[in-house]
């Protein structure tokens, strides 16, 4: 019996905000397939690498982000027969988070607004599907985790981490219970005991994240109303 060759790449969906605005980086592609669309920095792992490995590489090398922590998961596995025009190809994507991410060197790979990605650019092979599909997991596990943390500076207001919830929920939310819910969640924030008046208006309680992965209670996000 004859065992199918086929390939496997990683395809990394790396978010943060920028300019207020959720970002993810991309790459410009200048050759066929796809040629002038946009695609997530990936490629395919090579012979002596497991998964991680590779996507750890792939982050360094093509999405420029050698030496910088940031939280990374695997997202999900894409495998359908028709994804890739040259070759069968199943790819594992990983989903990345972290805040002020620096400006790629390269002038292929550069941040954008993941709504005109979305909604008016056009991409290779299903990296649109891949990107919202990493979008929805981030912001799925803001409800229930403490990573929304992971796009907040080390040290944070109560104000700033709302914002970070707006921006990746898409959404406004009433400030005065933001707060109460936060600052009640079990080990999520930790008061430094320092003040900063970054914010605007009389100074505000600086924050960092706690040791709690799991958020109790969840911080579930307002759903629409229907009629």
């Amino acid at each position: 019996m004859s065992v199918p060759r086929l390939a496997v790449s990683v395809d990394l969906v790396v978010l943060t905000v920028r300019e207020q605005r959720l970002s993810a980086l991309v790459w410009r592609r200048d050759r066929d397939p796809y040629d002038g669309a946009w695609s997530l920095p990936g490629g395919f792992i090579q012979l002596d690498e497991d998964l991680p490995v590779a996507a750890s590489r792939l982050m360094a090398e093509r999405a420029g982000l050698a030496d910088v922590r940031i939280h990374l998961e695997q997202l999900a596995t894409y495998g359908y027969p028709d994804r890739d025009p040259r070759q069968r190809v199943v790819s594992v994507a990983y989903l990345g988070l972290a805040p002020d991410l620096p400006a790629s060197s390269r002038a292929q790979v550069l941040w954008k607004p993941v709504d005109e990605l979305v909604n008016h650019d056009r991409a290779a092979f299903d990296h649109r599907r891949i990107l919202l599909d990493g979008v929805e997991r981030a912001r799925a596990k803001l409800e229930y985790t403490s990573l929304a943390a992971a796009f907040a500076p080390p040290e944070f207001t109560v104000a700033e981490l709302r914002r970070v919830y707006e921006i990746v929920w898409g959404t406004p939310l009433d400030p005065r219970n933001f707060h109460r819910k936060v600052t009640g969640a079990d080990r999520f924030l930790i008061p430094t005991g320092r003040t900063t008046t970054r914010d605007g208006g009389r100074p505000a309680q600086l924050y960092t994240r706690g040791d709690a992965e799991q958020l109790r209670p969840p911080m579930l996000r307002p759903r629409p109303c229907t009629d």
